[in-house]
């Protein structure tokens, strides 16, 4: 859950900006990069490489296809800017410190600061996320109206270009809903939570038939994923890390994908050129496939993990980025 709030960001920026061409201009200087070049993106209409040189700087003057809200990489740390006929935006930062170091000038900056000092105010709510996930309804209710207050509060004071501030508005509205609703569907799913878990009878990538009940007398980490899913991607690195972590140990880690039929070559060269670990299988009929439906799944990726004895321990489990899921089944395995 850490990144919930900016992964949704990201899924909705395509809704936001005029069809015209533009141009920014954009340089900068990062410290301690992550990558030889640096990415700049916005929904699947527009994407620009930048090339860094041996100090870390770029310049570049962008052809952009709207005003709005672009997602920036320099490698696998990401944050949002606001691009606008017009701007001279100048960036510095310590990718050590990514989020914390941004600081821009230039035309453009006012916009730009706001935002990344969002993006700080936003990280601070998302590390108290997933224990604010299993307070009473109230309570979250009560926390939620509040950073949402906060965030309009200071949205109201920051003086910014009006056209970001309608973008930002909307988008605050938007996370605080979209909360709610994953609040009411994690409530729901845990009430899978100790009973016989629902079996799958799925293909392996390996050949043959793999169901639940070959697993029984193990924990069962199961990750529901698809090959066109960029979130589940990203915890690709962080599942590995686990996997070698409990290797030897009484866990089974079960990938089921999915992916559509039409995309089942697609899955089977991704599971093999990523050389992805665990039991990789295909769910026979993606989204309407019984195991998914039964703990309504409606959002990938999702975890979850079953006891020995078959029951469902968590039905909406820690993510593998998630700082708590090691310490967790450490103390269900020893």
């Amino acid at each position: 859950m850490k990144k919930v709030l900016m992964l949704f960001l990201f899924a909705v920026l395509s809704t936001y900006g005029q069809n015209s061409t533009e141009f920014v201009l954009f340089q900068g200087k990062i410290a301690n990069r992550n990558s030889d070049s640096i990415v700049l993106s916005s929904g699947r209409s527009f994407k620009k490489t930048i090339k860094l040189n041996k100090k870390g700087e770029f310049k570049d003057k962008i052809e952009i296809p709207a005003t709005g809200l672009f997602r920036f990489f320099d490698g696998t740390e990401g944050t949002l800017l606001f691009l606008k006929n017009g701007y001279d935006l100048k960036l510095a930062m310590d990718a050590k410190q990514f989020d914390e170091s941004i600081v821009y000038k230039g035309e453009g900056a006012k916009e730009n600061n706001y935002l990344a000092q969002k993006a700080l105010l936003d990280e601070v709510f998302q590390n108290d996320l997933e224990a604010l996930l299993e307070k009473d309804e109230a309570i979250f209710a009560n926390s939620l109206e509040k950073k949402k207050s906060g965030d309009l509060e200071k949205l109201g004071n920051a003086g910014i270009d009006e056209e970001l501030a309608s973008i930002v508005k909307s988008i605050i509205e938007q996370e605080s809903a979209m909360l709610t609703q994953y609040y009411n569907q994690k409530k729901k799913a845990n009430e899978m939570n100790g009973k016989p878990s629902p079996s799958f009878s799925f293909e392996n990538h390996k050949g043959g038939i793999t169901k639940l009940e070959d697993f029984k007398g193990k924990y069962v980490y199961i990750d529901v994923w698809a090959t066109w899913c960029a979130p589940c991607r990203a915890e690709i690195p962080f599942l590995k890390k686990i996997e070698e972590e409990f290797k030897g140990k009484n866990i089974e880690f079960v990938s089921i994908s999915i992916d559509t039929k039409k995309d089942y070559e697609k899955w089977k060269k991704f599971v093999s050129d990523k050389e992805l670990g665990g039991v990789q299988l295909v769910a026979d009929n993606d989204w309407n496939s019984d195991f998914v439906k039964a703990f309504g799944i409606n959002g990938i990726p999702r975890f979850i993990l079953v006891g020995p004895d078959g029951n469902v321990v968590y039905s909406d489990a820690p993510r593998p980025s998630s700082e708590g899921l090691s310490a967790k089944l450490e103390d269900l395995l020893n």
